[in-house]
């Protein structure tokens, strides 16, 4: 190739150098063609264009060179330098098989096409490409570092940890190297090294985006929020236009409740990357814990037509269907995101949980068995609220709770040892939960709150959740506390620092692991003693909840070893109800709610996901069996309506015997209205448990089968505390045999009534005062222990 540069390639390059010739692509090439001979000067011509941003003239002069020159190496490596500048990584791999068709030994050639498989998520491809890279040359520390990204993304993240300290011994000072390293050591959760290597790489570049990028999701991962949050923002101060720490910046904001925040980093990441569709999709997250569904489902569909593959994207787009209540199209998506991805966190259990909630049973049992193998396995495949509607079994729900509870709750040391001062005068209780409104947790406690001994306790509430102005329960509640704090916008480390600086002695969580729980307020220990309490029937499967109020039904001795709590157990049953919550005086008529005037009127008022195939199939052979009976139950929904009526004419049952009732209000009204049935019968393996309250105190008998989970032993508590426990059966038959039975012989149900009648009064179920003097002895049993720096224990009845 000659040397020989013309004058007119001269003044070119000169030309390009100062910025002062236009792009003319035409005169280059046609330049090219006349200095055809010169080809290194055309070369030269090409570097100044790459180097001057002119990269679409580089790109043509090297094409032109390429077509007329096939030995040289130089030529399509430096196109494929250009092509990735533009984009066109597939174009620049081609380039660089060019360059090593020519040259098949130069180490350079090998590293940058690593590194651009790498670029294209070809990790495997890549390691081999860097592999052959190194072989011909040990000491680039470019190979060594590439080729620790591949290794990091193929999860082999101690081979990259070692491949990134060889790229460090060649190259010391190489900051990029020390910031990669950390995200395997992340990965691996050595968290506290990952930190130093970020501390490394910043010592060398204090500038370095990306590795307070690097830093702050390590501290994210600790939960060491508001560190992570000035390290994302020093990360935004050197490199403002990237999108991914805008991103995992909002996803911070989202962990402390700076829901508004969040979307704001959310739409700066999108302004960036409008295609970022993780983004999108926990943009449509975070809305949905502002309960703006709709623009929560719009974010979900942006996230799908970037990604149409995307499965988390069409999980959370269920979530939003199911508030908007479309649940027929939330469980198509389900079923879109498991067909995707089979074992996306929580989705497997929660889609069969939605399924049932709609009646929709095909299959299901084969599917329980498939769960139960995931949760032997240690798999992330159900919430545990979700389980207790699926499975009847102690020990798995156990499982489900400690595996869910280590993912989403692990304990916090974030605030430190809590000292135990012990200056109060008198104990404080601090009630937490997100349904301090018109919600079944609230008019069961209502009255307990109000009737605590405020000469031994003072009463606080702290409420999760904001609720409606003109909430008539949220007004009681308020007047009930001592003190009553909305902290709904607080994070859960600002919620569990204000507990302790109010001194509450016993934090008692009314949520548990439901849907809305905050559980993550008690792994920072917000009180000497943390107690799960109603409204979750089960374990929280955390090691930070000190104790479990239950009863000796719903927690028999042999079950304590499946609970982390320990369990403090109340003389009658764990529930409380409020004695004021009476039916009211109206007087209606079975034809008002398309009843039969005559015959037996089974009834069920539980929530669609706890009904099955097994507890239909059941019904429809009692309803068999009795002539002239209908079955009532809650509407719930239009699909579960029409899913039941063909459920029931397949088993020969006519769809006008079972009946279905709306909602009612008020309370008052519908307690009234649940006396116009006979008998109530229960589901399983989830129990009706504030529902069957009800109908007890409307005087209706409840008929249960005990389970073997504390969801399915319930009723069995609340029959037990009215003294009527041959109602308790304990298989199917059992169950079966005694609701036709009580249909067919009205003298023993009418017996059966009126011992329910009398009960309701004098026996110790709906004695809301002695309940509440029980309850508080057990707080006071805690405190005393605590007080004598004893641990938690069991706490057995007197």
């Amino acid at each position: 190739m000659s040397n020989i540069q013309s004058p007119l390639i001269a003044k070119i390059i000169e030309a390009i150098r100062d910025n002062q010739l236009d792009s003319n692509h035409l005169l280059l090439q046609e330049t090219i063609r006349q200095d055809v001979e010169n080809k290194n000067s055309i070369f030269q011509i090409g570097l100044a264009c790459a180097q001057n941003n002119r990269s679409s003239d580089a790109r043509i002069i090297f094409e032109e060179l390429q077509l007329n020159n096939q030995d040289d190496s130089r030529i399509p490596f430096n196109l494929a330098l250009i092509r990735a500048m533009q984009g066109d990584l597939l174009g620049a791999i081609a380039a660089y098989d060019l360059a090593l068709i020519i040259n098949p030994e130069d180490p350079d050639i090998l590293i940058n096409k690593g590194a651009l498989l790498n670029d294209l998520n070809n990790y495997k491809v890549a390691l081999e490409v860097l592999e052959c890279a190194i072989a011909l040359k040990r000491d680039i520390p470019e190979a060594w570092l590439n080729k620790g990204v591949a290794l990091n993304h193929l999860e082999r993240y101690q081979e990259a940890i070692d491949s990134y300290d060889e790229a460090i011994k060649l190259s010391p000072a190489s900051f990029e190297a020390w910031s990669n390293r950390s995200i395997p050591l992340k990965n691996l959760r050595q968290y506290v090294q990952a930190c130093e290597s970020c501390d490394k790489a910043l010592s060398y570049q204090p500038d370095y985006s990306m590795a307070w990028f690097n830093k702050a999701d390590t501290l994210h991962d600790l939960k060491k929020y508001e560190d992570a949050l000035i390290c994302y923002e020093r990360a935004l101060v050197y490199r403002p236009d990237h999108a991914e720490a805008w991103a995992n910046k909002a996803v911070l904001l989202y962990s402390l409740k700076r829901y508004e925040d969040a979307i704001s980093c959310y739409d700066k990441a999108l302004s960036f990357k409008p295609d970022h569709f993780e983004a999108w999709s926990n943009k449509g997250a975070t809305l949905l814990m502002l309960k703006r569904h709709e623009e929560a489902l719009s974010c979900f569909e942006n996230a799908l037509s970037d990604a149409p593959q995307y499965p988390e994207a069409w999980a959370n787009k269920a979530v939003a269907l199911q508030m908007l209540k479309h649940y027929e199209e939330a469980s198509a998506c389900y079923d879109k995101a498991l067909a995707y991805k089979t074992d996306i966190d929580w989705a497997f259990g929660d889609a069969l949980h939605l399924k049932l909630k709609l009646g929709m049973w095909k299959n299901l049992q084969e599917s329980i068995e498939l769960l139960k193998n995931k949760l032997r396995s240690h798999e992330k495949a159900i919430t545990p609220f979700s389980a207790l509607s699926l499975i009847d079994d102690s020990t798995l729900h156990f499982k489900v709770a400690k595996t869910y509870a280590h993912e989403k709750f692990p304990y916090n040391p974030a605030l430190g040892s809590l000292v135990k001062e012990y200056k109060n005068k008198k104990i404080r209780l601090g009630y937490f939960s997100g349904d301090f409104c018109e919600h079944p947790v609230s008019y069961l406690t209502a009255e307990l709150f109000e009737l605590h001994d405020r000469d031994l306790f003072e009463i606080y509430a702290f409420s999760l959740e904001q609720a409606p102005a003109t909430d008539f329960m949220r007004s009681r509640l308020t007047n009930a506390f001592d003190l009553f704090i909305d902290v709904s916008s607080m994070s859960d480390i600002e919620v569990a620092r204000y507990a302790r600086k109010l001194g509450v002695d016993i934090a008692i969580d009314l949520s548990g692991l439901t849907e809305d729980s905050r559980t993550g307020i008690f792994s920072y220990r917000a009180a000497p003693i943390q107690v799960n309490y109603l409204g979750y029937p089960g374990t929280t499967g955390t090691d930070f909840m000190d104790y479990i109020i239950a009863d000796e039904v719903v927690i028999p001795e042999k079950s304590r070893e499946l609970y982390t709590e320990k369990v403090a157990y109340l003389p009658d049953t764990y529930m409380v109800d409020d004695s004021s919550r009476v039916p009211s005086q109206k007087l209606f008529a079975r034809s008002e709610f398309g009843l039969p005037e005559k015959g037996f009127v089974f009834c069920c008022f539980n929530n669609s996901y706890k009904f099955n195939s097994e507890v239909i199939q059941s019904w429809a052979r009692i309803l068999s069996r009795v002539s002239n009976s209908v079955l009532w139950l809650s509407e719930n929904n239009a699909t579960f309506r029409k899913n039941l009526h063909n459920e029931f004419e397949k088993l020969g049952i006519n769809s006008q015997r079972v009946i279905f009732a709306a909602k009612v209000d008020p309370m008052e009204d519908h307690l009234t209205r649940i006396a116009l049935a006979d008998l109530f019968l229960d589901t399983s393996p989830y129990n009706a448990h504030t529902t069957a309250l009800d109908a007890l105190k409307a005087g209706v008998p409840v008929l249960t089968k005990n389970g073997d989970a504390f969801a399915g032993r319930v009723a069995a508590s609340l029959l037990k505390a009215i003294e009527i426990p041959e109602l308790v059966t304990h298989t199917l038959q059992e169950y079966e045999n005694l609701a036709i039975e009580l249909a067919l012989n009205p003298q023993k149900l009418i017996e059966i009534k009126g011992r329910l009648s009398r009960n309701r009064l004098s026996g110790p179920l709906f004695n809301t005062p002695l309940f509440a003097k029980n309850l508080e002895k057990l707080f006071m049993r805690m405190h005393e222990r605590c007080v004598h720096d004893l641990p938690p224990d069991h706490l057995l009845k007197n």
